[in-house]
């Protein structure tokens, strides 16, 4: 049947966040819940997207933008279906996305210590960007 790949939905995030969690370098926490990524999704359609092998979710992204440029967050593809151009597609999908809705630039972050991660973004053409610094502060409420 081969690999298909599709826009993701909700109906997606139990096998997608499976997939998160069994993926090394992907660091999850509770903006990766249900609610938010159904939030993420409905501000973002037709950004992110799924491979499927059949019935089992062997790869996905998360993508979308803020109107002036695109992020990607969340790449993964099972271990078992790495080193065949899946990573490569699935971004590929992403960027074609970001393109065709008048965006022109793309950036992600992804952690120091996943080497994989930064060898895998490196060969299909990303330039890693030093002079950058992430600051980011917890906007949870005290109720």
């Amino acid at each position: 049947m081969g690999i298909e790949i599709q826009e993701m939905t909700i109906n997606n995030y139990e096998q997608v966040y499976d997939l998160w969690r069994e993926s090394e370098g992907i660091e999850l926490s509770e903006i990766d819940s249900k609610e938010s990524i159904a939030r993420f999704l409905k501000r973002n359609p037709g950004f992110s997207f799924i491979a499927r092998d059949g019935d089992q979710i062997v790869g996905a992204v998360l993508c979308g933008h803020d109107g002036r440029q695109g992020y990607i967050h969340q790449l993964a593809v099972r271990r078992t279906h790495r080193r065949q151009g899946l990573g490569r597609s699935l971004v590929g999908r992403c960027i074609y996305a970001l393109m065709q809705d008048g965006i022109p630039k793309c950036q992600l972050f992804i952690q120091e210590g996943n080497k994989e991660g930064i060898a895998f973004w490196k060969k299909v053409g990303w330039t890693r960007r030093v002079e950058l610094v992430t600051m980011s502060q917890g906007l949870e409420s005290d109720n």
